[in-house]
């Protein structure tokens, strides 16, 4: 096993040919015989129609410029380093400000550091940031082992903010990145300053699958959420695949970018701009960014183990009642705090009419005012 623990510096340089490649796949997609009733380009009844995927395909071979988006990433510093024998890609932007604030921010999936482009100079001015990628996602490939789960994971981050200089630091996460910022919180309070988390409102669909429902709801509130819950049950064909079966759904994240382009874009589609309620705000060349990064590092496959991982562990809830939390709230509903929050217990809780699942990336300047207002409250 390698023991270092440099922090060697990263740019991202993808080769012409695997550009080619990708450009050549795509050209050759061998698309289904469209279903009777099918043409609309808006129905996401059954999941992502052929109209829309068509021409997503055809914009991200003819239109999307790769090396233009490449080279905006690389206008971050970035790093890589090994801990426990694995592979970690680090986006590290140092403010100009000698004062500011260490602050790491933790992403899900179907994201990536991408989704962090037009946030981080919104906070440069007051925080350092960091960006780190988990285990089997961008470039924190490929997997060194098996057992990379949400546990070892926020112990590996708490190593890579050591590693940069960092003994106290402020934590931001949304879908995975939230179950990581909140763990860091419980585990090493002694050293987190304070846990920002994004929700939106597909976390109901989860109430009752994966969080306890609370008591004392009425009649009308349990009506909406089981209303709720079958939209969201409805959504999570992907999950049961990551939970169980990702060595199935794998070599087609691997070999067909339009099956790559379908998976992830769909998620996008649904979960963005209101979940499909309102026209989509996520940029669409960040968004292909995003899947380009999951093709060229294979990570289609790879990310979905750390599902399998996480379902497959017996892991306990921690708690970090010391350190003080935020929850911002987009495309929001009253039961989202009524079921994440019953007790009020978050000091700072926000909540938005706009955004969704991806908000730093479809609103950028409100999480930003949002973790800027709550530590300031904090400081």
């Amino acid at each position: 096993m390698n023991n270092s623990t440099a922090l060697t510096p990263f740019r991202i340089d993808i080769p012409q040919s695997d550009l080619d490649d990708l450009h050549g796949r795509l050209a050759r997609t061998r698309w289904p015989i469209p279903a009777p009733d099918r043409g609309d380009r808006a129905d996401f009844s059954r999941g992502i129609p052929l109209p829309y995927l068509q021409e997503l395909a055809e914009y991200w071979r003819d239109g999307f410029d790769w090396r233009a988006q490449e080279a905006q990433l690389n206008e971050h510093a970035q790093v890589t380093t090994i801990v426990d024998g694995q592979t970690f890609h680090v986006v590290h932007v140092r403010s100009g400000n000698p004062g500011a604030t260490p602050l790491l921010l933790n992403h899900g999936w179907p994201g990536s550091f991408v989704e962090y482009q037009r946030l981080i100079p919104l906070l440069t001015d007051e925080f350092h940031l960091v960006g780190a990628s988990p285990p089997g996602f961008g470039f924190s490939t490929p997997l060194s082992s098996s057992g990379w789960e949400l546990a070892k994971t926020t112990d590996a981050y708490a190593e890579i903010m050591t590693r940069l200089g960092y003994e106290r630091f402020a934590v931001h996460g949304s879908d995975i990145g939230s179950g990581i910022a909140g763990r860091l919180a419980a585990v090493y309070p002694q050293r987190v300053i304070g846990a920002h988390l994004g929700v939106d409102r597909a976390v109901l669909g989860l109430v009752g699958v994966r969080f306890p429902s609370p008591d004392g709801l009425t009649d009308d509130e349990l009506d909406q959420l089981a209303a709720l819950q079958g939209e969201g049950a409805a959504e999570r064909g992907y999950l049961e695949m990551h939970n169980h079966r990702p060595d199935t759904i794998g070599p087609a994240l691997t070999d067909s970018p339009v099956g790559l382009l379908a998976w992830i874009g769909e998620k996008f589609k649904v979960r963005s701009g209101g979940g499909g309620h309102r026209a989509p705000v996520v940029d669409r060349d960040q968004l292909l960014a995003n899947i380009s990064l999951y093709w060229f590092t294979r990570s289609g496959a790879s990310s979905a183990q750390f599902y399998y991982e996480g379902e497959h562990t017996e892991l306990e809830f921690a708690f970090a009642p010391e350190v003080p939390s935020a929850w911002v709230a987009f495309d929001t509903h009253p039961l989202i705090r009524r079921t994440m929050d019953p007790w009020n217990a978050v000091g700072h809780w926000t909540d938005h009419a706009e955004g969704g699942h991806f908000p730093a990336m479809e609103e950028p300047q409100l999480l930003a005012n949002d973790i800027r207002d709550f530590f300031h409250s904090i400081s």
